[in-house]
């Protein structure tokens, strides 16, 4: 059967499964696993079947522990059912979970797998929420990418009717969850084979109902809840098999080969890392670049982790392994060693203890701990592991990718090596949050992936403070297969949508020499040289670099899309990068448009259309001078006046350096100082609210709905208006409370936003101008 191929994220990829093997979801939206519900929520309101022709039924709830009860309460009625949560959602629902699992009722819950709030509440990914839930008696199921969270929510489904236990299918928050892939998409007839209807009829047999009662969730003393607790111990023992069972029969109609621990790497390794989640993708990759070189290295990806087969993961290793570095995403303050490390060690014993292990002498086994809230796990760090594994006496219960020089336990390791597949284009695209420049990127993506044969693969790096903030997009597509989970290091295009990064980042520091660069410049080809910062001048020479510039904004403007550029930047980098033939990224790209902006109406997708035609009539290659001309560079991230804390902390993480910062520099319980906010001064707006004295009410409306207070109104007595400038506005209060007082309104331009929320709320319009009101948006 030939499969469609599409470029997807990995929350729509399980979605896609998760809705169409279900009759009721009950969602409730949590960071990074939102997405999954809203795609439920949209394909219910458009009456989309499942693969039985009826249409799940979705349901929000007010809280994480609401959806799990109606979880609990739906499965008891007989029906299929799911949710999705993440992080503190997930543990709202463990209550829900032990009852569920105890009464052996099938299901899925599908997780983004993120930090739990701890020092500091954290919105990224790692398995902290996860490795709360293992003793509620869930299979633990992991996806290390796109691909694999798309089967193994399928996979999931068809074990949990069998086993009747409960799975909880887990990918990383938002390096899996986010990240857009070219996948091979499982069809209806793909799920209905690997679903045993049968199976769904005893499901159904094991419900509540008056017609055959029976009594469910009763209280039990100390006379036998014990013997009660171990009656469940046989559907525990056979679930690692129905799970491989499952794998079996999906690599059967689909072609792909699942292990409950996959080994990948040298048959005859002395040096074996195991791990799980997307962090075994970028040690796959790694290991298979070693093992081109000689080195006897692999990797052990754990699947299903709970039920932990004992017997399985011995078999899985090889006969010749010395040393072992299990790696854990999670931290357990006063434990022995992380959860994974822990079952590694215990299995290992045991397997030695039963003759069962397949090596006369038991391993080294070392345990570390890696990208705690999607901290980049990369090659480097990955080489790092396996060279500790080489030393006699390497160290245990370490970190890697920090620097901790308070106890000492990260490991040093060589940041410049590489594993870069060099036929793979790489390129780097900064933005700001809500300027389009993200749902542009994963549009170009999908346009390469399903436009040609490429593999491709985009990630999007969002700060927290999402709209507003920088974004940096990474894309990678090439002829083989991408295993890289973590950003790139080495760029042959990067583009800078917001002229005013250049005063603050390097945003060339990952460009290859003789790679291409395009800017979003209001300054034209003749004159934007001289208002680069020295560092970028320098680059763009030493590593003869193409350089482009756009006027983005003023296309924007002259099409009428206001900020949004992102249409415009995308076109030129595809006239730029010759991907497609020209003809045929315009006619992908008008497409793309037709389908992200069609419901907003024919007159948006004619302003996109139009700003495309443009873009390339706007596009101009400068003439890079043969000397550096500039006398300025990088501005510093925060004044030098500023407090110790405020220059050395809160300035690297300004400056977009926080993962140099040292463990010794950060507070140990979490708490800061107060009132730093006002060290960080983003210039992010291309126009500001201009104060029109002659219309103002002086109702504080914008003032009110202002989202970072940058409009602040005072009133104040005249007598300080003596030495005030010409040009410093002002007017008499008018309020009767304050007779013969003054009012100002004053803009902090560094802190906007350019949001325009203020001159929306203004009541007040010029009766002769009704475009002009008593707060307009100016440059």
């Amino acid at each position: 059967m030939k499969r469609p191929f599409v470029t997807v994220d990995g929350n729509q990829a399980v979605a896609k499964v998760a809705y169409k093997l279900n009759e009721v979801i009950a969602i409730y939206p949590i960071t990074p696993s939102s997405p999954i519900g809203e795609w439920a929520d949209q394909w219910y309101a458009d009456g989309e079947p499942n693969i039985w022709g009826t249409t799940p039924l979705v349901v929000e709830m007010q809280s994480e522990g609401g959806a799990a009860g109606a979880v609990h309460g739906a499965l008891q009625t007989g029906a299929l059912t799911t949710t999705f949560t993440a992080s503190q959602g997930l543990l709202l629902m463990i209550p829900n979970m032990y009852k569920i699992a105890g009464e052996l009722t099938s299901t899925v819950f599908h997780v983004a797998a993120r930090s739990v709030a701890a020092q500091a509440l954290s919105i990224f990914g790692d398995h902290s929420d996860v490795m709360a839930t293992r003793a509620t008696g869930y299979a633990l199921v992991a996806s290390g990418s796109v691909q694999e969270a798309l089967d193994m929510a399928l996979i999931c489904q068809s074990a949990t009717l069998e086993a009747r236990v409960p799975f909880l299918h887990f990918f990383d928050g938002f390096r899996t969850s986010h990240e857009v892939a070219k996948v091979e998409m499982l069809s209806d007839e793909d799920l209905r084979v690997m679903i045993d209807d049968d199976l769904v009829r005893a499901h159904r047999g094991r419900a509540l109902s008056p017609d055959s009662p029976f009594v469910r969730g009763t209280a039990q003393n100390p006379d036998t809840f014990f013997q009660a607790r171990e009656t469940v111990n046989p559907y525990y023992l056979a679930c690692p098999a129905i799970v491989q069972k499952a794998m079996d029969k999906f690599a059967k109609q689909v072609g792909r080969q699942y292990q409950l621990f996959q080994y990948e790497g040298a048959p005859d390794a002395e040096r074996v890392i195991v791990m799980m989640g997307s962090g075994a993708e970028v040690t796959h990759e790694t290991v298979d670049y070693l093992v081109g070189t000689k080195e006897k290295v692999g990797v052990l990806k754990v699947c299903l982790y709970r039920p932990f087969s004992v017997s399985h993961f011995l078999n899985a290793l090889p006969k010749t392994v010395k040393a072992i570095a299990a790696l854990d995403r999670t931290k357990e303050p006063g434990s022995i060693g992380e959860p994974l490390y822990l079952d590694v060690v215990s299995a290992v014993s045991e397997g030695m203890t039963s003759g069962e292990a397949p090596f006369k002498e038991a391993p080294r086994i070392i345990g570390g701990r890696y990208g705690l809230s999607s901290k980049e796990f990369t090659p480097a760090m990955v080489k790092g592991v396996f060279d500790e594994l080489k030393k006699a006496e390497p160290k245990n219960h370490f970190t890697i990718g920090i620097i901790d020089d308070v106890t000492h336990t990260s490991l040093d390791y060589d940041p410049g090596f590489s594993t870069e597949d060099e036929q793979t284009f790489r390129g780097v695209f900064y933005g700001l949050g809500a300027d389009g420049t993200v749902g542009a990127n994963k549009n170009s993506i999908k346009i390469i992936g399903e436009s040609t044969d490429n593999y491709a693969q985009g990630y999007f790096v969002y700060d927290s403070k999402k709209a507003g903030a920088m974004t940096v997009s990474h894309l990678r597509f090439g002829p083989n297969p991408i295993r890289s989970s973590y950003l790139i290091g080495k760029a042959d295009f990067v583009a800078c949508h917001q002229f005013n990064f250049l005063e603050r980042y390097n945003v060339l520091k990952c460009i290859m020499p003789e790679g291409t660069f395009l800017l979003n410049s209001p300054f034209g080809p003749d004159e934007v040289w001289d208002k680069l910062p020295k560092t970028i001048q320098e680059t763009i020479i030493k590593k003869k670099l193409k350089f482009f510039v756009v006027d983005g904004y003023k296309v924007a403007r002259d099409t009428g899309l206001g900020p949004r550029i992102n249409t415009i930047l995308q076109t030129c980098f595809f006239f730029i990068s010759d991907i497609l033939p020209k003809d045929e990224a315009i006619k992908e790209i008008k497409e793309a448009i037709q389908e992200t902006y069609g419901k907003l109406g024919p007159k948006v997708v004619e302003q996109n259309n139009a700003a495309v035609d443009q873009a390339v009539e706007h596009l101009c290659e400068v003439t890079v001078p043969a000397k550096v001309t500039s006398d300025f560079d990088f501005q510093d991230p925060v004044p030098a006046a500023a407090p110790e804390f405020v220059r050395e902390v809160l300035g690297a993480m300004i400056a977009k350096d926080g993962d140099s910062i040292p463990v010794s520099a950060l507070p140990d319980d979490g708490s800061y100082p107060s009132a730093t906010t006002q060290y960080e001064k983003r210039n992010l707006a291309q126009d500001i609210p201009v104060w029109e004295t002659d219309l103002c009410i002086q109702c504080g409306k914008c003032v009110f709905v202002c989202p970072h207070a940058v409009i602040r109104e005072k009133v104040y007595d005249t007598a300080l208006l003596k030495d005030a400038p010409e040009t410093f506005k002002h007017m008499d209060a008018s309020w009767k409370e304050f007779p013969g007082m003054a009012y100002t309104l004053q803009v902090a331009p560094e802190d906007c936003t350019g949001c325009s929320l203020c001159v929306d709320a203004c009541p007040k319009v010029d009766k002769k101008d009704p475009s002009r009101k008593a707060i307009n948006m100016m440059s």
